[in-house]
């Protein structure tokens, strides 16, 4: 008989694009890491799509529908599903289709009440496509934003993790022309001080070592190539010492710092915008990379890839970052709950 993911920590895995690769990486990563992964999984999305879809990835895993969750009890022999949305009869994988980008949002509001209502520890989210979710009037950039607002939570950051690179965004989705104008001091203050926070409490980091790139080429050289480090980067840097003993550097080139990272030197890098540290950080960890959203009141991690629609029925994806964020999802969950023990006025 098949070993069936058990635990005391519960996760939620939303449904994802179904007409890309999302639920196929999530299924094939829950039968193969289900006897380590020291967790109890519950799927948002229906029974029926799990089934036919571990059919055609040859896995042998049964499905079974809630219609309540007192009935997810630990040892039953099937992986349980929760929804209460019905799905297209026929999907066509590796295209755009508003049904399934309007599903995919439900999953991920009805994944992200379950954690608020604290029913589960964490959400792992598979990856959804933003310009399908647009057609279906749905503006919020992506999952970070989407479920900062549903938490009703101002100050998040998206953090990426990867080999030893954990890289945060001070500006996320925005054009390059954008970056400059959105960069303020309290903002970039805000993501040193949240990444240290999540350090500490989400890694067990007791004193971190904080590394903030520049923007521009050398840092600005002192001027030279641009005033946001000398305007905007560097006193956001002295105002957060002033309010953590953790140790922070910078604004250092990025261009040069990234190599001591990848030794291992500091324990997350801030970084400006979205490529300055995706760059890095993907070529790095190889396809294993993991998206966590800072400051919400669960854990949510997701793989770092998107929806691959060109592979999307091939059946081929690699479950690897998938695999990574269910065991980050575990252990951020532990690592939560033991630091909230120990500071509970934290």
């Amino acid at each position: 008989m098949p070993i069936f993911p058990s635990g005391s920590t519960k996760i939620a895995v939303t449904l994802g694009d179904a007409a890309g690769v999302g639920p196929e990486v999530a299924l094939k990563a829950i039968h193969a890491e289900r006897q380590r992964l020291g967790a109890r999984i519950l799927l948002i999305g229906p029974a029926s799509f799990y089934r036919d879809l571990s059919k055609k990835l040859g896995l042998q895993m049964r499905f079974e529908m809630l219609a309540d969750l007192a009935e997810w009890k630990t040892g039953t022999p099937f992986f349980p599903c929760y929804f209460f949305e019905p799905m297209p009869k026929r999907i066509v994988r590796g295209k755009p289709d508003r049904r399934l980008a309007a599903l995919a949002v439900e999953s991920i509001r009805l994944a992200a009440g379950l954690a608020l209502e604290k029913s589960v520890d964490a959400v792992v989210t598979p990856p959804i496509n933003k310009a399908s979710l647009r057609k279906v009037g749905f503006s919020i950039p992506g999952h970070t934003e989407f479920l900062a607002e549903l938490s009703q939570v101002k100050n998040y950051d998206m953090m990426l993790v990867g080999g030893r690179l954990r890289v945060a965004l001070v500006t996320r989705h925005l054009a390059l022309k954008e970056v400059s104008k959105y960069l303020t001091r309290d903002r970039v203050e805000k993501t040193i001080l949240l990444t240290d926070r999540e350090l500490r409490r989400s890694f067990g980091i007791r004193r971190p070592r904080i590394v903030v790139c520049g923007l521009n080429p050398h840092a600005g050289e002192e001027g030279r190539f641009g005033s946001e480090e000398i305007k905007v980067i560097a006193p956001a840097v002295r105002s957060a010492r002033k309010k953590t003993d953790a140790e922070l550097i910078g604004p250092l080139s990025p261009d040069a710092l990234f190599h001591d990272a990848y030794l291992g030197k500091y324990d997350a890098e801030i970084c400006m915008y979205h490529d300055q540290g995706l760059i890095p950080l993907k070529m790095i960890s190889r396809g294993h990379g993991v998206n966590i959203t800072l400051g919400l009141p669960f854990v949510r991690t997701s793989p770092d890839h998107g929806t691959g629609y060109d592979i999307a029925g091939a059946f081929v994806a690699d479950a690897g970052s998938m695999t990574e964020a269910l065991h980050l999802a575990v252990r951020i969950s532990r690592n939560r709950k033991a630091y909230d023990r120990s500071h509970p006025r934290s």
